[in-house]
């Protein structure tokens, strides 16, 4: 059985890092490996300079490559093979603390959970680079001053925004980002009891159409595929991490009984429970 162990960002602050509590960078040279997958309880950034290799992201697997940014979110599962010539960039956000700068990311989280690799330009990679060593040099200041790095990573935000503006249609508004945003919120607190469009929209002060606009518009998606998107990550998650049988994880998601819970996830990943839990 896996175990998907959670680490917090204190757990890198005595590993060749500069950290100042709610920030932590350091880099990346050469092969690296993470063979177990674990959750980071903190926002993760990794700007690639050079690199090839391969990163599983929530059981999707990615290839990595030259001039790419890799966005994790909180507790979302990860692993990597990193091969030789690797030289990125990281930059650790404690959860509390992004929460507070979340509103210079343009798009809706959602966008970043379903795409979490960006492809950068050179002009845009570049940029990145300085944003990033920038902020290496104000942490290594002892008299380091937070708001320049908040402003610096929000200097980042609007610059992958742009990056995502040029490669596709989704030209999200502000707006619509913050209402995107809440409505994922509400998706991570109730998607185990509440499957109603209804409900979100009520939630949300909208109408059901508006909310299916909202997301088709945005995400090319309906309201319901990103709960159903939530609920199978959970169900993958518990076969993978947990020792709890299929009956169980039914119940605790909100099925009313197995069999519905099997159909249900054999639907959506071509694999019946207990196939996905001995791959």
């Amino acid at each position: 059985m896996h175990d998907f162990p959670i680490i917090d960002i204190d757990h890198f602050s005595g590993q060749e890092a500069l950290n100042k509590v709610d920030f932590l960078y350091s880099e990346l040279q050469g092969p690296h490996y993470i063979d177990k997958p674990h959750q980071h309880f903190f926002f993760l950034l990794i700007l690639f300079d050079k690199a090839n290799g391969e990163h599983t992201i929530d059981f999707n697997t990615y290839k990595i490559s030259d001039k790419q940014i890799h966005i994790l979110f909180p507790n979302q599962v990860h692993s990597w093979t990193i091969k030789d010539s690797t030289q990125a960039y990281q930059l650790m956000i404690d959860k509390v603390y992004f929460e507070k700068l979340s509103l210079h990311f343009r798009h809706a989280f959602a966008y970043y959970y379903q795409n979490p690799i960006i492809n950068l330009s050179n002009l845009v990679f570049n940029q990145l680079v300085y944003e990033f060593k920038s902020i290496k040099q104000e942490l290594l200041d002892n008299n380091t001053l937070i708001d320049l790095i908040e402003s610096r990573i929000a200097v980042i935000a609007s610059l992958l925004s742009k990056e995502i503006d040029k490669t596709t249609s989704n030209k999200t508004q502000s707006s619509y980002s913050v209402r995107l945003f809440e409505f994922q919120e509400l998706i991570e607190q109730f998607y185990c009891e509440e499957k109603s469009i209804e409900f979100y929209a009520q939630r949300l002060n909208i109408s059901s159409s508006q909310l299916s606009k909202l997301t088709r518009k945005h995400l090319s998606i309906s309201p319901m595929q990103l709960i159903y998107q939530r609920r199978v990550l959970q169900a993958k998650r518990l076969l993978k991490s947990t020792d709890l049988s299929i009956k169980e994880i039914a119940f605790q998601l909100g099925f009313i009984d197995a069999p519905y819970f099997t159909n249900f996830f054999k639907k959506h990943t071509n694999l019946s429970p207990s196939e996905f839990r001995s791959e």
